[in-house]
């Protein structure tokens, strides 16, 4: 053997494979996690077979499935977008696990790509696990795939930027309260189960600007009703998206 040659080859990874096993690893760990499970995936799932067979609220005219069904799309994305990552991600930090990962040879843009493949991955598990329940209980989709994927992936870049905003300027512990109180006032708020419609005229004209009902209502117009590329909602959504993705990539703490 010559002199300098070393079995394994020392050195790093490369980066694709770096960021592959990281986020293969984080939805292994994402996916383990009771409290996570519960929150990206049965909440939402109970939530769609709840209203869609119990007479609950008056979603207007049609089946309620083909109402309630989007917006429980747009409540998985934001559950694991927003909520789980900034929970996961705020405890990552507290422990200081953010700070050995960005020791190590994987730079701290890779993990961040890390973490979003990881949401990617558990996002399309849910979506395909919502639409088996939402077509076993009637639901009778429309629209252009490709329309209802902007919306989604748009969605998840909205709800990713608040939630790593809020996991790298928070403690961990308010991170998990504010992450918890906003996904409850969302869920009620926010066009996932209760028409939009039903709130007061000046209260709707606030809720319609958020993130979540922008996504629950685009995809409504599209799955629902049939219509193209909802460019009002799919504005709303890339502001927010720039606004948080932004001020997470100027405020966010490592330690």
């Amino acid at each position: 053997m010559s002199a300098g040659t070393f079995t394994p080859k020392p050195g790093a990874a490369p980066l694709a494979r770096m960021i592959g096993a990281q986020a293969a690893l984080e939805t292994r760990m994402l996916l383990r996690n009771g409290e996570q499970l519960l929150l990206t995936v049965i909440i939402p799932a109970m939530l769609l077979v709840l209203f869609a067979t119990v007479d609950v609220i008056d979603t207007g005219a049609g089946e309620p499935v083909d109402f309630l069904a989007p917006g429980a799309l747009a409540l998985a994305v934001m559950s694991t977008a927003f909520t789980g990552q900034a929970i996961a991600t705020g405890f990552d930090r507290r422990y200081g696990v953010l700070k050995r990962l960005g020791a190590s040879p994987l730079p701290r843009w890779g993990l961040m790509a890390a973490k979003t493949l990881s949401v990617l991955v558990t996002e399309v598990l849910q979506v395909a696990l919502l639409t088996a329940i939402a077509l076993a209980l009637g639901w009778s989709p429309h629209g252009n795939p490709l329309a209802v994927a902007v919306l989604l992936l748009l969605g998840t870049a909205a709800f990713s930027g608040l939630g790593l905003l809020m996991a790298g300027t928070l403690k961990a512990e308010a991170t998990l309260a504010a992450a918890n109180l906003v996904f409850l006032l969302l869920l009620v708020g926010g066009g996932v189960a209760v028409p939009l419609d039903k709130f007061p005229g000046a209260v709707r004209s606030v809720l319609e600007l958020l993130p979540v009902s922008a996504l629950s209502e685009g995809l409504r117009d599209v799955l629902q009703h049939g219509a193209g590329l909802p460019w009002e909602q799919l504005g709303l959504l890339a502001g927010w998206s720039v606004l948080g993705l932004g001020l997470a990539g100027r405020h966010f703490r490592w330690e």
